[in-house]
């Protein structure tokens, strides 16, 4: 059984506030995008073998959270990961690799997926739906959306992993305001687009202060054409534009690429 495991983008991160046990409390709004990873199980013993073109550094012992998942799901099998995304990018890359698993799993053995996938991470939950939700409290309140307009992107990693303990550390409030109760309904991409400019990222101060690279990312993708919105996806270092059709964003990608060939760019679909 072979599962996608698509990139998790936080269009919205609002920190809202701290637990007393020192989880931090979210509102954001989350989609996925066309491109990520892929998660293949078979029957078999327990191992785990990554390949792709991301898979320099990635672990294959017990510290993945794709045999953590399996754990969880009392399975053994084996695991092949074909990694595509950046590691500690912001973009969910392990929690939906960890996802991706426990799906196929649940497909291969018929068993029911566990209740505590939030114990493998806060992004888990909604990388399990993989769909368009509002995540808040620590992860493990989802709500779909019915309906989101599609969104034409441009991903962008300048190859610097950032911890998201540090960042989380460097917030200076941690009681922001949520997005409003009731989102809006968007009827266009434009009155999304809109509506996204007037919310944020609230760890994007703070990983700017960790590694300053991500505000060279976000002026150089938001100095290309037609490009709507700048901002950065999660702890990052991940960040994306929004652009109004796919031509546009093409050619920013094709800019940006040609600019910085260090970086990792890649035009995709959010939905």
């Amino acid at each position: 059984m072979t599962e996608p495991a698509p990139a998790k983008v936080n269009l919205t991160l609002h920190v809202t506030g701290r637990r007393a046990d020192g989880y931090h409390l979210l509102d954001s709004l989350v989609v996925f995008a066309d491109i990520g990873d892929r998660v293949t199980v078979r029957p078999g013993g327990a191992c785990l073998r990554v390949v792709g073109p991301m898979a320099a550094g990635i672990p294959d012992g017990p510290e993945n959270l794709v045999l953590r998942a399996a754990a969880l799901m009392g399975t053994e099998a084996e695991i092949t990961l074909d990694k595509h995304l950046p590691a500690a990018a912001g973009i969910g890359g392990g929690s939906s690799d960890a996802a991706a698993c426990l799906r196929a799993l649940a497909r291969l053995t018929g068993a029911r997926l566990p209740d505590d996938v939030l114990s493998l991470g806060a992004d888990v939950p909604v990388c399990l739906l993989a769909r368009a939700a509002r995540m808040r409290g620590i992860g493990e309140e989802i709500t779909p959306l019915a309906r989101l307009p599609l969104l034409h992107a441009v991903l962008v990693n300048p190859g610097v992993a950032v911890s998201t303990p540090a960042i989380f550390k460097r917030l200076v409030r941690r009681d922001n305001l949520a997005m409003p109760e009731r989102l809006p309904g968007w009827h266009t991409t434009e009155n999304l687009l809109l509506w996204l400019a007037t919310q944020r990222n609230d760890l994007e101060e703070p990983a700017i202060a960790e590694a300053p690279v991500i505000a060279d990312v976000l002026e150089k993708i938001a100095a290309t054409e037609g490009c709507a919105l700048a901002r950065m996806s999660g702890s990052g270092a991940t960040c994306f534009g929004l652009y109004p059709d796919p031509h546009s964003a093409q050619q920013a990608a094709h800019k940006l690429r040609r600019d910085h060939p260090d970086w990792w760019v890649m035009p995709t679909r959010l939905s």
